[in-house]
C-alpha cells in the first residue's frame, strides 16, 4: 500500500523538479535579472536568508485562516442543521449566502477597512469566502439522506433528534468534509485578498503584506519567496483535510475506499 501510494507521486514530483530545472536554466541562460525574473535557487536562498520576517508573517496568516473556517465551520453547520429542520428557515437565509457568495471579496475588502480594526477586517473577509462551501455541503448532505432509511426511521417512531443524529449527521459527513477541504483553501484565499487590501493602506503584518511591502521595494526575490510559502501552506491545507477525511470515511464511504482493487 505504502510502496503503491509513493508510487503514485513520484511522477508528479518528478515533472515539478523538471520544471524548476526548466526555470533556472532559462534564467540562467538568457541572463535575466533577478528583479525581473529570479531563479528557484535564488527564492530559496532568500526564503533562508529571510525566514525570520517570512515565518513570522506565515504564522499571522495561517492563525487568520484557521480562525475564520472554525468560525465557518460553527456558523456554517449550525445554519445547515436549521435549514434542515425548518425549510421556512432555508427559504428565508440562503438568498444572503449566495449572495455573500456571489460578491466578490477583493470588492469587499477595502469597504470592511473603513468600518473594522484591520486585522478583524482580514478575519471577516477569510470568514465569508470559507462560510458558503461548509454550508451548502452540509445542508446537501443533510437533504441527501436516504429517503428509505428515513421511512425506516418513521416506522420505529423515532424521534427528529435521533433521526439527526443517528442517520441524517453521518449521511451528511462526506458532503461536510468535501466542503472543508474546499472551505480551507478558500480561507486562505480570503485571507491572502484582505491582507493585500490592509497592506495596500499601509497596515497588516501576513504574508500577502509581506508582498505588497517587497513589490514597493523592488525586492522580487522576496515576493517569490513570500507567494512560495503561501503555496505551501495552501497545498498542507488541502493535504491535512483531505487526510482527515480519508481517516474519518475509509473504512465505511466509497469515496475514501481504494480505487482499483
Amino acid at each position: 500500500m505504502i510502496k503503491r501510494r509513493l508510487a503514485d507521486w513520484l511522477p508528479p514530483i518528478l515533472v515539478f523538479c523538471a520544471a524548476l530545472g526548466l526555470w533556472e536554466f532559462v534564467v540562467w541562460r538568457n541572463a535575466i535579472p533577478p528583479y525581473v525574473l529570479p531563479s528557484p535557487s535564488l527564492i530559496g536562498r532568500t526564503l533562508v536568508a529571510d525566514w525570520g520576517t517570512l515565518s513570522g508573517s506565515m504564522m499571522v496568516t495561517l492563525g487568520t485562516t484557521f480562525e475564520a473556517l472554525i468560525a465557518a465551520v460553527a456558523g456554517g453547520v449550525a445554519l445547515a442543521l436549521l435549514f434542515a429542520q425548518w425549510r421556512w428557515v432555508e427559504r428565508s437565509f440562503f438568498p444572503f449566502a449566495v449572495i455573500l457568495q456571489v460578491t466578490p471579496i477583493v470588492a469587499i475588502a477595502p469597504l470592511l477597512l473603513v468600518y473594522l480594526e484591520p486585522g478583524t477586517a482580514v478575519l471577516v473577509c477569510a470568514f465569508v469566502v470559507a462560510f458558503f462551501p461548509i454550508l451548502s455541503n452540509t445542508a446537501l448532505g443533510l437533504a441527501a439522506t436516504d429517503h428509505n432509511l428515513v421511512d425506516l426511521f418513521e416506522l420505529y417512531h423515532a424521534s427528529r433528534f435521533q433521526q439527526l443524529m443517528l442517520l441524517r449527521l453521518p449521511a451528511a459527513l462526506p458532503y461536510f468534509l468535501g466542503g472543508l477541504r474546499i472551505a480551507g483553501g478558500l480561507a486562505l484565499i480570503g485571507a491572502i485578498v484582505a491582507e493585500i487590501a490592509a497592506g495596500s493602506a499601509g497596515q497588516g503584518a501576513g504574508l500577502a503584506y509581506r508582498i505588497v511591502e517587497a513589490g514597493f521595494r523592488l525586492n522580487i526575490p522576496r515576493m517569490f519567496a513570500a507567494l512560495a510559502l503561501i503555496s505551501v501552506t495552501g497545498i498542507l491545507i488541502f493535504v491535512f483535510f483531505s487526510a482527515l477525511s480519508w481517516l474519518l470515511l475509509s473504512r465505511w464511504h466509497d469515496s475514501a475506499r481504494e480505487r482499483g482493487g
